[in-house]
């Protein structure tokens, strides 16, 4: 099995909306993504509530079965559609891939 987690700091407003509603629409569209792309085993999205300099704002947990099926799901086209919205309302990504 194949974890897949990212962590997002977004802009205070991007695409004519605040941090939070972009927040809240990443949670929405990523989550979105389970019923379209079947090697999806489970997603779960995130939005912080800590007051830190050190925290994310917008976290990503997700599982595979295989390498593979992470790769399909990063390269296909609502994925695709998904992380374009997402790098332009977001200042900074994290991501961590391992294998269990």
């Amino acid at each position: 099995m194949v974890k897949h987690l990212v962590f997002w700091r977004l802009h205070e407003t991007a695409e004519g909306k605040s941090k939070d509603e972009n927040a809240q629409k990443i949670k929405v569209l990523i989550e979105s993504l389970k019923s379209v792309i079947p090697e999806i085993r489970s997603v779960e999205v995130g939005l912080n509530f800590t007051e830190s300099a050190a925290a994310f704002d917008v976290a990503l947990y997700s599982e595979f079965e295989t390498k593979d099926a992470l790769n399909v799901y990063q390269q296909h086209p609502e994925h695709v559609k998904v992380a374009g919205f997402i790098k332009n309302v977001t200042i900074e990504r994290c991501v961590v891939d391992y294998e269990i």
